[in-house]
């Protein structure tokens, strides 16, 4: 299994420098193959599907990346135009031209139906101005850890990393990050052991049901609060928006108070992905399955209730939950979107209807049972979620079966 450790970098005023130089001829690279390769695909869209032909004309061959490399790489370097590409390493240029063919393979394939969910939008143009910068080095760059902890990567130098945790194993590659705020980081992916992840099994299972007013409300009657930080961090924003708006376009103190406004934006996120990272990690160590409904986010994004929603951060929760389950040998199942929880009662299984969003409490009709209801909600998705579990399960081989 793969995984990706993400630690703080801490680079001087020249690795600064240098860094952004590797930046920059990383933009130059993909600037250069994409204004090669669009015209083409254009010309090619023009005259439609090779077997029904809409016009006539010849279809011209799309560059391929090793002609691109010696063009826009190892000949470019020779040209005066370009003498300051070697200023990155060859690697990471290399690099640059894979992931511009990985965009237009998932451009492609979500639109002839391949890659699942949204549509995804032809690569773009990289400004100098992107306030999000990014380089990955391969083996190939030969890049390493030195024994004092920094991390040494060509052309840039040996960077001072805040290590939280230990790598499992050595890296395959690392990408230097540099975010919205200004801070640096070293994102590294790794290979992990499948097995060595697993937890030893434990009795029992929850359901979730998400909300907004309370974060969760779980099946066993106990509820996450809503830490609601975009709303906490509201007046802070607001305040740094209006220094903002006061500062002249184009100057420096107007890039200084937009990087003011992204360290709050980055504070608020960092804050609300480790409240996930610790409500999804007690969840899936304590319990041996766990069920969620499936949410129209994107929905939901679209009303009255959007800044709550973003502010909730369902999907990423919910990811974690996902991931971490098939990490650890637990399980996990999506209860269906349109699956009525807030209608059956978790008792008798009475079907009482829908209710509007202002009733959250109800009797059953049925057995008289009281209910709250998101905890009822909660207790249906697991019932639901059990009986999904059930159907996807492999049969069990009866006590007269064979063994081979």
């Amino acid at each position: 299994m793969q995984l990706r450790y993400q630690f703080r970098v801490c680079p001087t005023p020249g690795q600064r420098i240098r860094a952004a130089r590797v930046f920059g001829c990383r933009r130059v690279v993909w600037n250069d193959a994409l204004a090669r390769i669009k015209p083409v695909k254009a010309s090619n869209k023009l005259l439609g599907n090779p077997k029904n032909r809409i016009a006539q004309g010849p279809y011209r061959l799309v560059p391929k990346n090793p002609d691109l490399a010696k063009t826009l790489i190892t000949d470019a370097k020779k040209t005066p135009g370009r003498v300051f590409m070697s200023h990155a390493p060859v690697g990471v240029l290399q690099q640059t031209l894979r992931d511009l063919d990985a965009a237009w393979k998932a451009h492609e394939d979500s639109k002839t139906g391949k890659r699942k969910g949204p549509k995804v939008a032809p690569p773009k143009y990289k400004s100098r101005k992107d306030n999000r910068q990014s380089a990955r080095f391969t083996r190939s760059d030969r890049w390493l850890i030195t024994e004092n902890g920094k991390l040494r990567l060509p052309k840039i130098g040996d960077l001072t990393v805040k290590w939280t945790r230990d790598l499992p194993s050595a890296p395959s590659s690392v990408t230097l990050i540099k975010d919205r705020s200004g801070r640096y980081w070293a994102s590294f992916v790794v290979e992990t052991d499948p097995a060595a992840d697993i937890l030893p099994p434990v009795d029992g299972d929850q359901g979730i049901d998400l909300g907004l007013t309370r974060f969760a409300v779980l099946a066993d009657g106990s509820h996450i609060a809503s830490p609601k930080y975009l709303r906490r961090a509201e007046k802070k924003l607001k305040k740094r928006q209006r220094e903002l708006s006061r500062k002249k376009k184009g100057s420096s103190n107007r890039d200084k108070a937009r990087t003011k406004i992204a360290r709050a934006h980055a504070a608020v996120a960092d804050a609300r992905r480790n409240f996930h990272h610790q409500w999804s990690h007690k969840l899936t160590s304590e319990n041996q399955a766990v069920f969620t409904e499936t949410l129209n986010v994107r929905g939901l994004a679209r009303t009255r209730l959007a800044k709550g929603v973003h502010d909730a951060g369902w999907t990423q929760f919910v990811t974690m939950l996902e991931y971490k389950t098939a990490r650890r040998g637990r399980s996990f199942a999506k209860v269906d979107r349109h699956f009525p929880s807030s209608q059956i009662c978790s008792a008798c299984g009475f079907r009482d209807g829908p209710k509007p969003l202002h009733v959250r409490e109800w009797t059953c009709p049925n057995c008289d049972t009281p209910h709250d209801r998101d905890w009822n909600a909660g207790k249906n998705v697991r019932l639901e979620g059990r009986r999904i579990l059930a159907a996807t399960a492999p049969p069990t081989p009866g006590p007269g079966a064979r063994r081979r």
